[in-house]
């Protein structure tokens, strides 16, 4: 795309008008000679319009906005609500995505020429329809802070990611305050080390004992929840990290997962403790990812089964000696109970860091992907993968490399015009110029080239691209750093930097590759390695640093991306937005391509993908070869990739990164704390730098466990084999008689009224529900009459109302709000109401207890600390529980599994991806999220819980 040659640049920044300079000289890839590269597309018109989940109201309209016709309903929505500046309905809204585009390209453009970095002003207007046609066509996309303040009146803060750091006074601890919102305040995120501030065992110079770091937390958690809750960008995002020796590392371990313990006992007496509802505020510890930095000395000591000592701040003496396999035992259990703390390994992040001589890296950004130096920077950009997958199977290199070029090129001109939220911050990231060029769709790729994700094919590939990206990244570094010279720290650091750019090409010379695709790619990338080290040993750099992984989680939705950052994919179904309103679930089309790349018919192709639709998975799709099933494993669901499927892939690419990766290693609810614990030791083993975990259901919300469950069903069937009704060959139908029990209860659910009629068996089993909530005739009425009859006949057919409660409980969907019923003051939707109701009235305290449905009295009787099951008078429904053939009911319990669209059918997408409750509400929208790295992200507006 580019080369090196002797030019002129004009613009403010020659003062002397035109002077003769090297520049960059541009080549065409995308665009076409005398064409803008907004003419080779097609644009339509559309409406957008959100509403709000909690009363149908609209809270966003803008119609007739524009986007090109290849755009998803979802991404333009996105863009338009998230992106596009100016109040809406004046003249100053934007309105096209041409606008938005030419907003942001029109400055670096630009700055670019003002600041000498091309040859000549034909260049400048290559890179700048260069650079169009790839944001518009979704190649890549700039970090949220770009599309949210480049070309406004507000300060130009294009950085996402933002390390501080605070030191062992009142004054520096209150700045740390003070700086952590002026970035959220501007979208963005930051990490801090809180290890230079006294524990709590320590004196202080009056004689008084300190308050430890842990207390200083409490008060920057309530200011990032404020400044969260006042109507920021997006919810605060915030990383604290302790040093693995501090004194107070135990009471740290143990923040979150005391406060979780907490948010269970109030939701459990009916507050909103949902993320973004009103009583989460009274918990804290909530708007920070925590994380241990562990040393290799402790690690060693963990293996070794010795004492490990905790050292003094101000003197490094020890003073006190704990035991290194006890205390990584808590961080395990902890992590265990609430995914928290992730794992910073320090020795690794130190060996390849390019400017020690500068000092050490002590902290990350909120996501672990940004390590660097105290009190800076780094703007991010990601790149499509998938758009380089050619018709032929193949990976097109020569644009994914000119696309790199064209990238970095363009993230180091914003260091220059941007704005920094602290002087400190401003005086780093001049100096340094840190980038974060990165990608996400690599688990769509993988699949559909046919690679399982955990699989050695799979990481060949994942370690070639980020090798080949890293070294074009570096490489166009030493270019610019001839052109406009090298970073301002470099000098003093040039020996370690140059250390670390052997370390990556000496990591890419031992890649094992395995088929075409990979061979090719690492091919170019030891050619650019080889240019990169040549060119930067003449040069020196201009970066200090150009390569992370980053979650993707807005921007991957702004460009239609599968997969997010580097992980698999999350499920084999998804939810397709509408144009007009509505969404229906379809099968992810990377799975067709993946058929197709392992030579199935079309005809084989159709049958499988109709399988999955209806199942959620691929295990016995028709005609599907069992040794293909890995192909389409997934991070949840039925055949989900094993906890160190994902930690092998991150050890697949960290050497090939200048900063880590933000991932979470998911783990089934079965998971134990030794899991976690080899989890852990595997991922300091194998070189990476951060690590976090997540077990399933870990956090508020927790339903029943499916695995529980089922093995208590076993154990119950070993102790009485003569339970089990094995000679019926189909359920029978137990119908009511003419005349029982019934109980009608009226109810409210946000203010919606409804009325339910339950009928009993004699001898005391529910048998039938009839549910009544509109006029008759309407809609609505014959959806809850048809539902009615629907559940009432499973019931007679020995469906147990344990496996509705289960299915329906935590179902949300409007209504939803305050109820009038004492016992369940909240209800997420009409449903989670009803069977709530259902399991107080029908079901034994056990069975309720186990479900998570418990009365207002048994509440209180277990805060007082009493036995909740002597207050209970709920009739026996055990003979009932036992006389149904509960086994044989498997196929009816999952018979609604394959709705076609509504909430419904969004449950039964989150049963196909075992996902259940504890995922958040978005506080837009209302929409369930989902991961995206350690964060999580809105596909219905593309709010984040705090990653760009």
């Amino acid at each position: 795309m580019t080369e090196i040659a002797n030019g002129t640049a004009t613009g403010a920044g020659d003062r002397g008008g035109r002077r003769s300079r090297k520049g960059l000289k541009i080549k065409r890839v995308f665009t076409t000679p005398g064409v803008h590269p907004y003419d080779e597309v097609r644009w339509e018109r559309r409406d957008v319009v959100m509403t709000n989940w909690r009363d149908g109201s609209v809270n966003f309209e803008q119609r007739g906005v524009e986007f090109p016709d290849f755009w998803s309903v979802n991404a333009a929505n996105i863009v338009t609500t998230k992106y596009f500046r100016g109040a809406v309905g004046t003249p100053q809204r934007e309105w096209s995505l041409k606008q938005l585009v030419d907003r942001v390209v029109g400055v670096y453009t630009r700055t670019g020429v003002e600041h000498g970095y091309f040859a000549t002003d034909e260049d400048a207007e290559i890179f700048d329809h260069e650079l169009k046609h790839a944001l518009i066509h979704q190649v890549f996309s700039f970090n949220s802070p770009v599309w949210f303040n480049v070309g406004t009146a507000s300060p130009q803060q294009v950085s996402a990611c933002f390390i501080l750091s605070v030191d062992d006074t009142m004054e520096a601890i209150l700045d740390w305050y003070k700086e952590e919102g002026v970035i959220f305040k501007g979208g963005s995120g930051s990490g801090i080390n809180l290890s230079r501030i006294r524990s709590s065992k320590e004196l202080l110079s009056s004689g008084g004992t300190a308050s430890g770091p842990v207390s200083f937390m409490r008060g920057a958690d309530a200011s990032a929840g404020t400044i969260k809750s006042g109507g920021a960008t997006r919810r605060a995002a915030k990383m604290v990290v302790l040093d693995v020796d501090h004194p107070d590392i135990e009471e740290f371990i143990g923040t979150k997962a005391r406060e979780e313990d907490k948010i269970r006992a109030l939701r459990d007496a009916g507050f909103d403790m949902d993320l973004g509802g009103k009583d989460i505020v009274s918990v804290q510890y909530q708007n920070a990812n925590n994380s241990v930095r562990v040393s290799d000395e402790f690690m060693r000591a963990v293996e070794a089964g010795d004492g490990f000592g905790l050292r003094a701040r101000l003197t490094g003496e020890i003073i006190e000696e704990v035991d290194a396999k006890g205390l990584f035992r808590k961080m395990a259990q902890a992590a265990w109970e609430c995914a928290d703390p992730g794992l910073q390994y320090d020795d690794t992040i130190n060996d390849w860091h390019t400017c020690p001589e500068t000092g050490r890296i002590t902290a990350s950004n909120p996501c672990s992907e940004y390590l660097h130096l105290d009190n800076s920077s780094c703007n991010l950009a990601s790149i499509n993968l998938l758009k380089f997958l050619r018709d032929d199977g193949a990976f097109d290199i020569a644009d994914f490399v000119k696309l790199t070029e064209l990238i970095i090129t363009a993230m180091d001109i914003s260091i220059t015009f941007a704005d920094f939220p602290t002087e400190k911050i401003t005086e780093t990231s001049r100096a340094y110029r840190q980038l974060g060029i990165g990608y996400a769709n690599l688990g769509a790729l993988l699949m559909a080239t046919g690679h399982a994700y955990d699989s050695e094919g799979g990481r060949a590939i994942a370690a070639a691209i980020t090798s080949l990206m890293t070294a074009v990244s570096y490489r166009r570094s030493a270019e610019l750093a001839g052109i406009v010279g090298p970073y301002d720290g470099y000098q003093r650091n040039a020996g370690p930097h140059k250390r670390v750019m052997r370390k990556h090409a000496a990591a890419n010379d031992d890649l094992r590759t395995l088929d075409d695709m990979d061979k090719a790619i690492h091919a170019e990338a030891t050619r650019q390695w080889q240019d990169g080290l040549r060119i930067g040993e003449k040069n020196g750099y201009r970066n200090a640093q150009a390569s992370l992984l980053a979650p993707t989680g807005t921007i991957g939705l702004m460009m239609d991306c599968d997969t997010t950052g580097i992980e698999p994919d999350l499920a084999l179904v998804k939810f397709k937005k509408l144009v007009g309103g509505g969404s229906m679930q379809i099968v992810n089309q990377t799975i067709s391509r993946a058929l197709r790349k392992l030579d199935y018919q079309k005809e084989q192709v159709e049958a499988i993908v109709e399988y999955i639709a209806e199942h959620g998975h691929v295990v016995d799709a028709p005609g599907l070869k069992r040794e293909h099933y890995e192909v389409f494993d997934c991070a949840m669901g039925e055949r989900a990739i094993a906890p160190m499927g994902h930690v092998r892939m991150m050890a697949a690419t960290q050497p090939f990164l200048s900063g880590a990766i933000s991932k979470t290693v998911n783990l089934p609810e079965s998971a134990s704390v030794d899991d976690i614990e080899q989890v852990y030791l595997e991922g300091w083993k194998l070189g990476l730098k951060a690590l976090a975990v997540y077990r399933d259901n870990c956090k508020v919300g927790q339903p029943l466990s499916a695995a529980k469950k089922t093995s208590e069903e076993a154990e119950a069937k070993d102790e009485k084999p003569a339970v089990q009704v094995v000679e019926v060959p189909r359920p029978r139908r137990r119908r009511l008689p003419n005349q029982r029990p019934s109980i009608t209860t009226r109810f409210t659910v946000a203010g919606a009224k409804g009325y339910m009629t339950a009928s009993s068996y004699p001898d005391d089993g529910l048998g039938e529900v009839f549910l009544k909530m509109s006029k008759q005739g309407s809609t609505l009425a014959g959806v809850m009459d048809a539902f009615s009859v629907a559940i009432s006949i499973g019931l007679q057919y020995g469906v147990p109302l344990e496996s509705y409660v289960q299915k329906f409980v935590n179902m949300r969907f409007e209504p939803a709000g305050m109820t009038d019923d004492p016992d369940v003051r909240m209800a997420q939707s009409v449903m989670d109401y009803i069977f709530r109701r259902l399991a107080l009235d029908y079901l034994s305290y056990e069975d309720r207890a186990a479900l998570g449905v418990l009365s207002a009295a048994e509440r209180m009787a277990e805060q007082r600390g009493e036995d909740p099951a002597a207050l209970s008078e709920v009739v026996d429904t055990a003979a009932l529980a036992q006389s149904a053939p509960i086994e044989e009911k498997k196929p009816v319990r999952t018979a609604d599994e394959s709705s076609p669209s509504t909430e419904e059918s969004r449950t039964s997408l989150e049963s196909h991806q075992g996902r259940t409750a504890d995922a958040p509400l978005c506080m837009t929208c209302g929409t369930k999220m989902r991961p995206a790295g350690s964060c999580y992200v809105c596909e219905g507006c593309g709010s984040t819980s705090g990653c760009s």
